[in-house]
């Protein structure tokens, strides 16, 4: 990749303002005021900023550009994926034992309509609870009743049916991963019939190789990765330890100073070359919905700056947010067109990529003539943005009540000795 003395510059290089002009629904583009979604244009939706000082709605990206169809055939860690932090932990998500929830939440729609958005990879964690594996948050490392999502096998297969309707997209699973039941991992994957999918550990690159092109992925149908944080289930049960093959920076408030990108203590430092695919995590430690938007629309394209001045010009190929969606119009989806511009011809956006030229020759795009509508440019994903519910029903808990909460319930554990 030719190099840049300011990747910054390019992130930021078009303009986020645009002049607000009357639209006719369902016809409004990319930042047309707008008063729902049924007036944006397909791959919008309806949204604000008040973070930001923009409380007008107006038409904002839901979508991710399918950048595959723009640059076709290159290796897999050419790429640069959306990941969702917390896949699983959504807003209004039912309550699968009966008892209110009290926790964090990070996402707002079904991890399936991630999947149709244009998300490429899910960090999922993993419990033994009530003789299963579930998807939970957690107190000093246990799942409990009131911060329980749901049975793993539930999201698996929602992935299962994806990848079987999608034949050539690839899905990376990062496993926070608690299950101490033996072969735990293994017979959850197989009961969801995602085994076939499976990328064969025993091919994976190391050593910072580059990985199969993914036509090759899709032709074989590895089309599966799937990653867990404890060490000897590659032995145990088949499934790759994340920091064999993935270079991590700090996920939390760590991951989002500014300026800074160290790497993750479990990671090789992000400039070693150990691994060829490199994890940005991008959220605050305490997960604010509301602040999402800002966050993604002001400090992410500095952080990406940071993170791969830090790699020493190794972009990153999988970027990890809460609340994905949020914005002040473009937010996420546009940095990605960034990264992947760069990395897939030397240009500031992919759709400035032109098909066979030389790298770094590229179409004269202004932030004018910037595609509002991805599905018009190279493609997007057929998917639409949907909510799990009213927000306002959602009963949210600052985080000095839960943590009271948490130390109350563990407090009321210990004396009758269930823990």
């Amino acid at each position: 990749m030719a190099s840049s003395p300011c990747l910054f510059q390019f992130l930021l290089s078009f303009s986020l303002i645009a002049q607000a002009a009357a639209c006719a629904a369902p016809g409004c583009q990319l930042l047309n005021p707008c008063s729902g979604a049924e007036e944006c244009a397909p791959g919008l939706y309806c949204g604000s900023c008040p973070a930001s000082g923009k409380t007008r709605p107006s038409c904002t990206r839901g979508q991710a550009t399918r950048q595959t169809d723009i640059e076709k055939g290159l290796p897999f860690n050419k790429y640069t994926w959306l990941v969702t932090h917390n896949s699983f932990s959504i807003m209004n998500a039912p309550s699968f034992t009966g008892v209110q929830r009290v926790t964090f939440y990070n996402q707002e729609d079904t991890v399936t309509n991630q999947l149709r958005n244009g998300v490429r990879g899910l960090m999922l964690d993993m419990y033994d609870f009530e003789g299963d594996i579930w998807l939970c948050h957690s107190f000093q490392g246990q799942c409990y009743n009131f911060t329980a999502f749901e049975p793993a096998i539930n999201t698996l297969k929602e992935v299962e049916a994806f990848l079987t309707d999608n034949p050539t997209e690839i899905v990376t699973i990062f496993i926070e991963d608690y299950v101490r039941a033996p072969k735990g991992l293994s017979s959850l994957f197989t009961n969801a019939d995602l085994m076939k999918y499976l990328y064969p550990l025993a091919e994976m690159p190391t050593n910072g190789k580059d990985w199969p092109t993914i036509t090759e992925m899709a032709e074989k149908n590895y089309r599966l990765l799937v990653f867990t944080s404890v060490a000897s289930k590659e032995a145990d049960e088949g499934i790759a330890y994340q920091w064999r093959y993935v270079l991590e920076n700090e996920p939390g408030d760590p991951g989002i100073l500014p300026g800074s990108c160290p790497n993750r203590r479990e990671s090789q430092p992000l400039n070693s070359r150990y691994a060829s695919l490199f994890l940005q995590n991008y959220f605050p430690t305490i997960p604010v919905q509301n602040d999402a938007c800002k966050e993604h629309s002001s400090g992410l394209a500095e952080m990406v700056d940071a993170c791969y001045k830090a790699a020493e010009q190794l972009m990153p190929n999988f970027l990890s947010v809460n609340f994905y969606l949020r914005s002040d119009g473009r937010g996420v989806f546009d940095i990605l067109d960034r990264m992947n511009g760069l990395t897939l011809c030397g240009c500031p956006t992919v759709f400035a990529c032109k098909p066979g030229a030389p790298f770094g020759v590229c179409k004269n795009i202004s932030s004018s003539s910037t595609p509002t509508r991805p599905g018009d440019h190279g493609g997007t994903y057929a998917g639409y943005v949907e909510f799990s519910g009213s927000l306002l029903r959602t009963k949210s808990f600052s985080f000095m009540e839960m943590n009271l909460f948490y130390c109350s319930m563990i407090s009321i554990l210990s004396l009758v000795g269930m823990i």
